[in-house]
């Protein structure tokens, strides 16, 4: 059973029991890494969370929650082997997946409404890597600025 971090900061938080309880209902096996109330946090530090549980394979993927979700896709970029995806359509969900190979989600809650929330997540969580050589390809360079970067710090 796939492990999926899910983490909110509190305008995420109305939203994130709806997801984890769709996770659950579609088989999956969802950890919720906060928040728990919607006393304002600080995005990044969720974002820390979720992609620490995608890098370490605690979970195979993750989702954040964030105002608009720009700020939790910006946060969750900045580390290594995360490819956070921006969607607020089932089109750019299930194509962060088959093209760019996108381990996190992130979602805006303020931008979009629940449903389509729901929808955007079943279309990411069903949607895999295609390995299609030109993705292979970009893919592969976009591994490598990331390494360039880690070398250069």
């Amino acid at each position: 059973m796939k492990r999926v971090a899910v983490g909110a900061d509190h305008a995420g938080f109305p939203l994130k029991k709806s997801i984890l309880d769709y996770l659950a209902q579609a088989g999956y096996e969802a950890v919720d890494l906060g928040t728990h109330s919607q006393e304002p946090v600080d995005y990044p530090d969720f974002a820390r969370k979720v992609c620490e549980a995608v890098r370490s394979g605690d979970c195979s993927e993750g989702i954040l929650l964030c105002g608009s979700g720009v700020g939790a896709s910006v946060a969750a970029n900045k580390f290594p082997g995360i490819r956070a995806g921006l969607c607020h359509d089932t089109y750019s969900a299930h194509q962060s997946r088959e093209h760019d190979d996108c381990n996190v989600l992130c979602i805006g809650p303020r931008v979009i409404g629940e449903m389509l929330a729901l929808e955007i997540v079943a279309a990411w969580i069903r949607a895999e890597f295609t390995h299609e050589e030109r993705h292979n390809r970009r893919l592969a360079k976009v591994e490598a600025i990331e390494k360039q970067f880690q070398k250069n710090n």
